[in-house]
C-alpha cells in the first residue's frame, strides 16, 4: 500500500509550488527531479503543483511568477546558480514563503566549491590540496604543488559540469579553458586515488553510506544521469570504526557549512584511506539515477516518505 499523509496534515501543508528547471547549466537534471519530486508528493496526497521558475519560454518575472502561484509553502529543486545559491532563497524569505532545505547563507556556501573548502579548512575537517586558477596563476608551480592527475572543476557548478582529470600540463591548460565556458572561477585540485562515497544526511541523520565504481575517468555527468555501468554499493568496504568516522565527519561537515534538512556530501579516500571531504550539495538530484532516494530506500523509507519528510520541515 502507498503511502498517504493525513487529512490533517494535507490541510497544514496547504499548497505546495515544486520549484525546478530554472536557467542553469542543471536545467535538464532539474526538470527530471522536479517531475519526480511532484509525482512523490501528489501520490502521497499533497496538494503539490509543478513551477518552472525562469524557465527559457517564460516572459514573466521570477517574484510575479512566485505571487501570481499563490502557494503556502515550496518545494525547492532547482539545482545549480539561481535556484540553490541562496538567490531563491532570499526572494522567497522576502515574500514570507517557508521553502525546503537550507537557508540563504548555507546554500550560497554549498554552491561555492572555494568558500566550502576554506570552512572546513578552517574547522579542521580534511579536504584534497587545492589550488585557485586565474589569470596569473603559474601553471607548472600548480602541476609542482599538486602533481598528477588532479581534478578541474569550475566553482560554482554542480552535476560535475564543466569538470575534468587531467595528468599533464597540456591537458590541464584544456580543461582550465573548457571549466571557464561555465565559470571564471576554477579550482583545481589534487586527484584522490581511493574509494568515492556519498551520504545523504535527513534531519539529523545520515543515511546508509553508498560507494560509487564508474568506468568513467571519474564520477561525471554521464556515470551520474546516463550510464547503465555506474555501480551504486552499500556492501561499501568499511570496517564498523571507517563507517562510523566517515558518518559522522559527513555530519560535522553539513553542520559546519549551516545546511539544514536534507543534503547529500561527496567524500573520497586518499592513497592512505583517510577521508576527504569533496563537496556538499545542498539540493541534491531526485531523479531516477540519483542517490538521495537510493539511499533513503536502503534505509527502508519510500520516495514518497522521503519527499514528504523534507517537506514537513516547513512546518
Amino acid at each position: 500500500m502507498s503511502y498517504r499523509i493525513s487529512e490533517q496534515d494535507a490541510v497544514a501543508l496547504g499548497r505546495v509550488a515544486v520549484i525546478f528547471g530554472g536557467n542553469s547549466a542543471e536545467r535538464e537534471v532539474s526538470l527530471k527531479s522536479g517531475a519526480e519530486v511532484l509525482a512523490g508528493l501528489q501520490r502521497a496526497g499533497v496538494d503539490a503543483f509543478g513551477l518552472d521558475l525562469c524557465g527559457p519560454e517564460n516572459q514573466q518575472q521570477p517574484v510575479q511568477q512566485l505571487l501570481d502561484a499563490h502557494c503556502d509553502r515550496a518545494f525547492l529543486i532547482l539545482h545549480g546558480r539561481g535556484g540553490e545559491d541562496g538567490t531563491l532563497q532570499g526572494v522567497l524569505e522576502t515574500l514570507s514563503i517557508p521553502y525546503t532545505g537550507s537557508g540563504v547563507a548555507a546554500s550560497a556556501l554549498g554552491m561555492d566549491k572555494l568558500r566550502t573548502k576554506l570552512l572546513w579548512m578552517g574547522a579542521g575537517l580534511p579536504t584534497p590540496p587545492w589550488a585557485l586558477i586565474n589569470g596569473s596563476s603559474n601553471l607548472v608551480e600548480v602541476a609542482e604543488r599538486l602533481g598528477f592527475p588532479m581534478i578541474i572543476k569550475p566553482v560554482h557548478e554542480g552535476s560535475s559540469i564543466g569538470m575534468a582529470k587531467v595528468a599533464s600540463l597540456d591537458e590541464l591548460a584544456g580543461a582550465i579553458e573548457e571549466a571557464h565556458r561555465f565559470d571564471r572561477h576554477v579550482l583545481a585540485e589534487s586527484w584522490m586515488s581511493g574509494a568515492e562515497f556519498t551520504v545523504t544526511v535527513l534531519n539529523g541523520r545520515a543515511l546508509p553510506v553508498i560507494r560509487l565504481e564508474t568506468p568513467n575517468e571519474f564520477y561525471d555527468y554521464s556515470a551520474k544521469y546516463q550510464l547503465d555501468s555506474t555501480r551504486y554499493l552499500f556492501e561499501h568496504g568499511l570496517s564498523d570504526v571507517k563507517l562510523a568516522q566517515l558518518q559522522q565527519l559527513v555530519l560535522d561537515a553539513f553542520e559546519r557549512i549551516g545546511c539544514e534538512t536534507w543534503g547529500r556530501v561527496d567524500v573520497m579516500q586518499d592513497a592512505e584511506g583517510n577521508f576527504q571531504l569533496l563537496e556538499v550539495n545542498t539540493a541534491p538530484g531526485m531523479t531516477d539515477h540519483s542517490l538521495v532516494p537510493m539511499s533513503a530506500g536502503e534505509a527502508g523509507i519510500s520516495f514518497e516518505q522521503l519527499v514528504v519528510e523534507i517537506l514537513k520541515s516547513t512546518l
